[in-house]
C-alpha cells in the first residue's frame, strides 16, 4: 500500500504536532504551578470584548481547526479511506465501538448524578497526540496500521461533533441559526456555480460562524458544515479545497492546537488534587479511556470482521488494533473541549481535566509499550 502524498503531510504534521503538544502541556502545567501561577492564570482569563482569551480560543480558533478537520474527512469520502465502503467498514465500526462502549462505561458510573453529562468526554481521540505516539515507534509501523490510525480518528472527530451538536447545545436561537444556515445554502449555491475563488467563501463562512455563535449551537460546527461547500473539483493540488487543506495544516498543527492545550491545562494542582479521582465522574472518564477505548474498538472490530461486514487490511492483525485502540484513549484535545461544554462547575472541570491528563498519559504509554513489544516479534 503506497502512502499518497496529502496522507503522508497530513501523517508527517500531526506527528510533529502530536510531539508539540505534549511539550506545551508539560510547560503550561509547569507554569501554572510555579511562582509565575497568578499571573501566567490571569493572562488567559484576561477580557477581551466580553469575554476571556480562553474563550476566543475555544469558540473561534478551534473553529480553523474544526474546518481542516472537515476538510480532511471530505477528502478521505472522495479519494481517501472512506471512499471504498469495504475499506472505510472497518475504522467506521471500530470508531463507533470506541465511542459506545467508553460513554457507557462513564454512565454506568454517573448516570442520575450531576455528572451524566459528561458522557462525552471519553468518546474523543486526539489525532496530533495518536500519531505522534505512533510516530516514536518509526518505520516498524504498518502503514496499514497509520492509515487504519488515522482514519479512526477522523472519524472519531465527526463523531464528537455530532455529539457536540446533539447534546452539548442548550437553547436555540432559531433566527440566528436559520440565518447562519441561509448563509451556508448561499455558499453552498456558490459552489454548483463552479466559483473557486476563496475570498467569498471565507467571509461567508466568518459571518455564518457570528450567527451561529449566537444561535446556541457550537459556533465550531461552522468549521466543519464550511468545508463541505468549499470546492474540491477533482481534489487534485490546485483545487480549492486541497490548497486551502494544504495551508491549514501547519498553523493548525504548531499554533492553534498548541495555543488550546496552553490555555486549557493551565490547571493548579493542590496538594489534595488526588482527592477528586474516587469521583464517579473522574473514575468514568479514566475507565472510558484507559479501558472502554481499546475494549470498544477490538470488540466492534472483531464483530464486524467475523459477520461479514469488513475484513482486515493486508499486514494489519488484531494484536496491531488492540494497540490502535490503546492509543486511540489518547483523549485530551477533544475531551477537554467536550468537558468545557459539558460541565460549568470549576472544580468539576477542573478534576475532569486532571483526569483527561491521566488518561491520556496511561493510554500512551500503554498503547507505546504494546505495541513496541508486539511490532518486534517477528510473528507480528
Amino acid at each position: 500500500m503506497k502512502l499518497t502524498k496529502t496522507f503522508k503531510a497530513f501523517f508527517e504534521n500531526e506527528k510533529s504536532g502530536g510531539l508539540l503538544l505534549l511539550f506545551v502541556t508539560i510547560l503550561s502545567l509547569t507554569l501554572a504551578n510555579s511562582s509565575f501561577q497568578v499571573p501566567y492564570i490571569a493572562l488567559w482569563e484576561k477580557d477581551l470584548g466580553g469575554h476571556s482569551v480562553t474563550h476566543w480560543i475555544n469558540d473561534g480558533l478551534m473553529t480553523i481547526f474544526f474546518l481542516l478537520i472537515g476538510l480532511e474527512l471530505e477528502r478521505e469520502i472522495y479519494h481517501g479511506e472512506l471512499s471504498n465502503i469495504k475499506n472505510a467498514s472497518l475504522p467506521i465500526i471500530a470508531a463507533l465501538g470506541g465511542m459506545l462502549v467508553p460513554a457507557a462505561l462513564f454512565l454506568a458510573l454517573n448516570y442520575g448524578t450531576a455528572t451524566q453529562n459528561g458522557a462525552g468526554i471519553p468518546m474523543a481521540t486526539d489525532i496530533a497526540f495518536a500519531i505522534g505516539i505512533l510516530s516514536l515507534l518509526g518505520n516498524k509501523v504498518p502503514i496499514s496500521l497509520k492509515v487504519f490510525l488515522t482514519a479512526l480518528a477522523v472519524i472519531d472527530d465527526l463523531g464528537a461533533i455530532i455529539v457536540i451538536a446533539v447534546f452539548y447545545t442548550s437553547s436555540i436561537a432559531f433566527v440566528n441559526l436559520a440565518i447562519a444556515m441561509g448563509i451556508w445554502g448561499l455558499l453552498f449555491v456558490l459552489n454548483r456555480m463552479k466559483i473557486h475563488n476563496l475570498i467569498p467563501y471565507l467571509i461567508g463562512g466568518v459571518t455564518m460562524w457570528y450567527f451561529m455563535l449566537n444561535s446556541g449551537v457550537h459556533a465550531t460546527i461552522t468549521g466543519v458544515i464550511l468545508a463541505f461547500v468549499i470546492p474540491f473539483g477533482d481534489g487534485g493540488e490546485k483545487s480549492t479545497s486541497y490548497k486551502l487543506q494544504h495551508f491549514l495544516h501547519k498553523p493548525v498543527a504548531f499554533f492553534i492546537l498548541p495555543l488550546f492545550a496552553i490555555a486549557n491545562t493551565c490547571i493548579t494542582i493542590e496538594s489534595d488534587w488526588h482527592e477528586g479521582l474516587n469521583h464517579p465522574n473522574t473514575l468514568g472518564i479514566i475507565l472510558g479511556l484507559v479501558v472502554g477505548k481499546p475494549l470498544g474498538i477490538l470488540l466492534f472490530s472483531f464483530i464486524g470482521v467475523n459477520a461479514g461486514f469488513c475484513a482486515l487490511p493486508k499486514k494489519l492483525k488484531w494484536p496491531h488494533l488492540l494497540g490502535a485502540g490503546m492509543l486511540g484513549g489518547i483523549g485530551f484535545t477533544m475531551s477537554i473541549f467536550i468537558t468545557i461544554l459539558a460541565f460549568k462547575d470549576s472544580e468539576i472541570i477542573l478534576f475532569s481535566k486532571i483526569a483527561i491528563l491521566i488518561a491520556s498519559v496511561l493510554s500512551g504509554i500503554f498503547g507505546f509499550v504494546y505495541l513496541k513489544y508486539i511490532l518486534e516479534k517477528k510473528n507480528v
